[in-house]
């Protein structure tokens, strides 16, 4: 089982692949658009988390530049019709976070602008990824912040830090968004964060 890989970018021989050189031996990797996108030039060093996926006819191995887009990958594999390419094509189109903030939201076009995923698909993998994501329960968090007696910041800090955030993302995004105000409810406040956790 393979966990992680460092070495050089030494050729991409197809769109969501790359080949990276460890120690003279040369890995395949399936990465996703955003992953390529944010690669060096050929020859730069680089470090990648890897889901190694194992079948019948062959072991695959998948690249991410980030831990949270790993196990995003591995929690996709686990709902009902979703293969690795389809996991690796939401990642392309859907950070973690995004793809968060669009579950927490029933965002059904975020998901239907998959390519290969329609209405009757987004709907079954809404449900399914709010468990398997172990998403809060946003019904406890409608009410105004106000009404939380300076809550608010502790919840959402408390909600992102489930969703597998390091504490000075939380911080930045908090204070980016501006937690503190009181004519919104911690619904509100947390899918700020998301959206701002996502455009990073």
């Amino acid at each position: 089982m393979i966990g992680s890989l460092r070495g050089s970018v030494v050729a991409r021989p197809a769109e969501s692949e790359i080949l990276v050189e460890v120690g003279g031996v040369g890995y395949r990797l399936h990465v996703s658009t955003p992953t390529v996108a944010a690669l060096g030039p050929l020859g730069a060093d680089a470090f990648f988390y890897v889901h190694t996926h194992v079948r019948e006819d062959a072991i695959v191995l998948y690249g991410f530049l980030h831990d949270d887009e790993r196990r995003c990958f591995e929690v996709l594999l686990g709902a009902h019709g979703v293969g690795p390419a389809l996991a690796l094509g939401i990642l392309s189109q859907l950070s973690p976070a995004a793809l968060t903030t669009a579950l927490l939201e029933e965002d059904l076009d975020a998901l239907c602008a998959v390519p290969g995923v329609g209405r009757k698909t987004a709907a079954r993998l809404l449900i399914d990824l709010r468990n398997r994501l172990e998403l809060p329960d946003l019904s406890i968090l409608g009410r105004p912040a106000s009404a939380q007696g300076g809550q608010a910041r502790a919840e959402v800090r408390a909600a992102l830090a489930e969703l597998g955030y390091a504490p000075e993302e939380i911080r930045g995004a908090l204070e980016r968004i501006g937690v503190d105000d009181s004519e919104e409810c911690v619904e509100d406040l947390l899918r700020g964060a998301l959206r701002e956790l996502a455009s990073r």
